[in-house]
């Protein structure tokens, strides 16, 4: 089980002059300590459980091009982009952008969206739940067309209307870069990545409930046709031991699931300053998990 890091904190103590050095510095310690995976969620307002809307928050992928040209070797992603946040041809050339100046390290990770308040607070329309879900499938079929060199042409969905699908240059990523859909929905959201995901993305609620879920997956990539083996397993570890860099505890507790086929684990610290917290707790964390293996 390999190990990533998902910042979701810009509260600095230094405040806002501060952040640039921080993720220069977070990203060096990621890459020191082993970690294969580094993101940034994608709002506009940081969320009302882990501050509140007042708190600062960075635009997704400005950061991630800055992370890019602070790091060599991680993969790079949003954890994860609601559809309604960009328009799916614009948000297809943004992933590529990051992953032509990274040399092939982004990840496309994509979901339906939840937040109403910082689409109501910034006039981005947010339609109901069963729309969202509907935007995203013809988000991700997008994605995947622009991505193929010889499938350049019109698009015609329900939601999204293009005459041209050009994307020059192409990705660096072969064959095009990681499509992660995040959620854990039994009837839709998994349904999704068994169709068009290259990775899932799962709470770490219990190793019973992740268990119950992959297995919903794998009856979805049955129905699909699509083999289970080739998606990537990556859950969000959000557990109070990680953030108060109990590593006894978290080693006890993520025990449970290292036998469930989950590729990366993603720690996700709620600190403004995460490079220290990278070097204390994520540093030692990687070594464990290699030896749980």
């Amino acid at each position: 089980m390999r190990v990533g890091v998902h910042i979701n904190r810009f509260n600095h103590p230094a405040g806002a002059p501060a952040l640039g050095a921080e993720l220069a510095a977070a990203g060096a310690a990621a890459e020191a300590a082993g970690v294969s995976w580094l993101s940034v969620m994608d709002h506009y307002f940081q969320m009302e459980f882990n501050g509140g809307a007042e708190d600062p928050m960075l635009e997704a992928y400005a950061t991630l091009s800055f992370l890019a040209a602070h790091t060599e070797t991680v993969r790079l992603g949003a954890l994860v982009t609601g559809v309604t946040y960009r328009h799916p041809g614009l948000l297809a050339k943004i992933a590529t952008t990051l992953d032509v100046l990274s040399g092939g390290r982004a990840a496309l990770g994509i979901g339906a969206a939840w937040y109403d308040r910082e689409h109501e607070g910034l006039g981005v329309p947010f339609p109901p739940l069963a729309e969202r879900f509907e935007r995203l499938e013809e988000s991700l079929r997008i994605c995947l067309q622009m991505w193929d060199p010889a499938a350049n042409g019109p698009f015609e969905g329900t939601h999204y209307r293009l005459a041209e699908t050009l994307c020059v240059p192409a990705p660096v990523s072969s064959p095009h870069p990681e499509i992660m859909i995040g959620g854990s929905g039994e009837k839709k959201t998994l349904r999704l990545v068994a169709r068009y995901g290259d990775a899932c993305n799962l709470f770490a609620t219990s190793p019973e409930e992740v268990t119950h879920k992959l297995d919903v997956l794998r009856r979805h990539c049955d129905t699909e046709g699509r083999d289970y083996g080739e998606i990537r397993k990556t859950m969000t570890y959000t557990v109070d031991a990680a953030d108060d860099g109990d590593l006894d505890a978290f080693t006890r507790d993520i025990t449970g699931y290292t036998k469930l086929g989950i590729d990366t684990v993603i720690l996700a610290p709620r600190t403004g300053a995460p490079a220290e917290w990278i070097e204390r707790f994520t540093a030692p964390a990687v070594q464990r998990l290699a030896e749980l293996d």
